[in-house]
């Protein structure tokens, strides 16, 4: 039996995430250790085109990494047979025009999150894959880094009980630009160019909450921006006009309640850049990325109120560090390895399109709570 050289067009490599992440750390890594292992035996082996806007950047990164073939002309690698996956790491507003063209030119899609500006584009993009008899995946790395893994396993094996709450918390400082390049692009906090950190990060609760715990039902969110004035790439200033920061009750299907706060203006005080702890009748946990942190109902010290004395409990300590009891590859790595052995199997891959276009109407129903001041309810369904 002959391994299966797959064509994957990998549009948007020259920026951090489309680079590091998927190209580096995913689809080069799994070329170099000889593909991905199907269930008879052959391999699936990536092959991959980099396209992009910048002849000069994608020329660097191809003879850096000994990639053969890169364009700048989308069109002509949607029409090479040899290509058989489009994948997409773009600006979001640039997005949704891509894959159609994909699509249309009979391809897999693979891309970030979120895929289209609106739940409703990403439904009719969903309909459209389907409708072609091609198969579709959206990221949602943060399920397959060792943190979360570990806190499911927790909630699989039955650790915490009822679960009662999760509270999440997200962020750090991102600098103005004016004395302190910032560590993010300008365009992220234009809503224009679809910018804005619900519509950046509520995708990834809506998946973290939908397979750890249970489906968002209801939102009450208040979002805030918080930096009105920043400074872009180019040394000009520029008004924010998207929001930089939100707070948010999230209602699960299960009776579950989750608070997340997501935040580009605040400065880290935890272990990790994100953070969830979760609370139940029998024990509970603290996950962030890497590690998980965990302290069981019998193992919970009594705690009293007592404002008039310096506090004695070494809380911190009173954890117990989860095993990782397995080794874990990068994240967006296995996603990537999931994906590509969907195209050759029969098994179900739930991280689709109709995932993305979920996660959209997350993000969209915290924009309305906080437009109109209200708890908006989450329709279930498609």
């Amino acid at each position: 039996m002959d391994d299966r050289v797959l064509g994957v067009a990998m549009n948007g490599v020259t920026g951090r995430m489309g680079y590091r992440q998927h190209l580096v750390r995913s689809i080069l890594a799994i070329r170099a250790d000889g593909g991905v292992p199907l269930p008879d035996g052959t391999r699936v082996i990536p092959e991959p085109v980099l396209v992009g806007r910048s002849e000069r950047k994608l020329r660097a990164i191809a003879e850096q990494h000994g990639v053969e073939r890169w364009t700048t002309d989308l069109d002509s690698v949607l029409s090479d047979p040899s290509v058989h996956v489009y994948f997409d790491s773009q600006v979001t507003n640039v997005r949704e025009d891509a894959v159609r063209r994909a699509v249309a030119a009979g391809k897999h899609i693979y891309a970030e999150k979120p895929v289209a500006d609106t739940e409703a584009a990403a439904l009719e993009l969903a309909r459209l894959v389907e409708d072609a008899g091609l198969k579709s995946g959206v990221v949602q790395d943060k399920l397959f880094l060792p943190g979360l893994r570990k806190l499911r396993r927790l909630v699989d094996g039955g650790f915490f009980g009822r679960i009662l709450s999760v509270r999440g918390e997200f962020g750090y400082w991102v600098f103005e630009g004016d004395w302190q390049d910032a560590q993010r692009p300008s365009w992220n906090y234009r809503a224009e160019d679809g910018g804005g950190i619900v519509l950046d990060m509520f995708p990834h609760w809506n998946y973290v909450l939908e397979h750890i715990f249970a489906p968002v039902s209801a939102v009450t969110a208040r979002m805030a921006t918080h930096v009105p004035d920043r400074v872009g790439e180019d040394g000009s200033a520029y008004a924010a006009t998207a929001d930089d920061a939100a707070y948010a009750i999230l209602e699960l299907a299960n009776g579950t309640i989750a608070q997340i706060n997501s935040s580009w203006c605040v400065r880290v005080n935890r272990d990790e850049l994100v953070e969830f702890q979760v609370d139940g009748t029998l024990g509970s946990a603290v996950a962030g990325l890497r590690e998980c942190r965990a302290q069981s109902r019998a193992t919970t010290p009594r705690c009293a109120w007592d404002p008039d004395r310096a506090e004695a409990q070494p809380y911190r300590q009173q954890w117990q560090t989860v095993p990782d009891n397995g080794e874990f590859t990068n994240g967006f790595r296995r996603q990537w390895e999931l994906f590509l052995a969907h195209l050759f199997t029969d098994e179900s891959f739930p991280y689709d399109f109709r995932a993305g276009a979920r996660g959209l109407r997350l993000a969209e129903a915290a924009q309305r709570s906080s437009a109109e001041g209200r708890r908006v309810e989450i329709a279930s369904g498609e």
